[in-house]
């Protein structure tokens, strides 16, 4: 096959030196694609008045994935996230994020995890308006649809990653229609595959409670999208940190991949952000694109560079500031690039 085009949004905050780090030992592994480069995010908007450039949804429709940093979208005003827009026009209705504990920083060595997530609806729609009288309501979507599609989605990785449950975290003791939907259409879908993966479900406040206190007790975990998103981050808290995990929003067609953390503004520009989660969602890049067509070469470049990452941060020689450390930003990605391509060498 000819070689994949990529769409790059660089991101704000931290997000152009953690993705021009990843770029970068991409490079040096020898990963051949044709880069496509468009501006979105806060920073873009406050400049132009537009919050990503024109062309950038019709880019974003023709090319074989989105490699994308992180975006701020601002508590107040009329601006919509550029994230949300994407994985809506695009269909990206499945948000997969991994969680495995890293050596030295992890807070329960137990951690090994995928979380799947709904990615297109529930109160995510962002359909809020005030009653007056200083009243608010949000409405929550939630169709059989996408509940079946994210829990076969849930299923068919766990098939893929040889994992045995998968479990639905929910609230329909409380949210009986809303959740209720997921919760029927969840052990629809795991009646397909009975006797090979066990399917059970837990509320999701007793969800964060067992996160914390055994991990264990989850492979796969499939839910809406709030849910999911809050998940995460206490998934990141205790195998490690925000800066160490990707994520990919994945469709039928088209995925995008980014890091799981914000555009930490307090230290964007000074050098020393851990590009550790862009590297692992471009990990995921080149799974994806390797399963597609693109080689088994790039799968094998995913394994080494996952291995290379794992055993820097286990060795702790060259650790970026959050992990303990005084490296630079770079220092750290071109420590990596090079264990890795000894690795490729093996």
């Amino acid at each position: 096959m000819t070689r994949p085009k990529i769409l790059v949004i660089k991101g704000d905050g931290i997000g152009p030196e953690v993705i021009g780090a990843s770029l970068q030992v991409l490079e040096e592994l020898g990963f051949d694609a044709e880069w496509i480069f468009r501006e979105a995010g806060y920073e873009y908007y406050v400049r132009t008045g537009k919050p990503y450039q024109d062309d950038l949804l019709d880019v974003a429709a023709e090319v074989d994935a989105i490699y994308k940093g992180p975006i701020e979208t601002p508590k107040a005003g009329g601006y919509k996230s550029v994230t949300v827009t994407l994985r809506r026009e695009l269909d990206l209705y499945a948000n997969i994020r991994p969680f495995k504990s890293y050596p030295r920083v992890a807070l329960n060595p137990n951690v090994d995890i995928v979380i799947v997530r709904e990615n297109t609806e529930g109160l995510y729609i962002q359909a809020e308006v005030m009653l007056g009288k200083g009243q608010a309501v949000a409405l929550r979507l939630a169709t059989r649809k996408a509940a079946e599609r994210i829990a076969r989605k849930a299923f068919e990785l766990a098939l893929e990653l040889g994992k045995k449950k998968v479990t639905l975290v929910h609230k329909a003791n409380i949210l009986k229609v809303t959740d209720g939907i997921y919760l029927e259409e969840f052990y629809k879908v795991a009646q397909m595959y009975k006797g090979v993966i066990e399917a059970d479900d837990v509320i999701v406040d007793a969800a964060g409670y067992y996160l914390v206190r055994n991990p264990s007790r989850f492979q796969v975990i499939v839910t809406a999208n709030l849910y999911g998103d809050i998940l995460s981050d206490v998934a990141a808290g205790v195998a490690g940190t925000m800066g160490l995990f990707g994520s990919a929003n994945v469709g039928d067609e088209k995925a995008m991949f980014e890091p799981v953390h914000g555009t930490a503004q307090d230290i964007a520009g000074k050098g020393i952000a851990n590009p550790t989660a862009a590297l692992s969602a471009a990990i995921m890049m080149l799974r994806w694109l390797s399963a597609r067509g693109y080689g088994r070469k790039l799968a094998r470049m995913a394994d080494v560079l996952e291995k290379a990452i794992y055993d820097v941060i286990r060795e702790g020689k060259v650790l970026t500031p959050d992990l303990g450390g005084n490296a630079k930003t770079i220092e750290f990605a071109e420590h990596v690039a090079k264990k890795a391509l000894e690795y490729m060498g093996d």
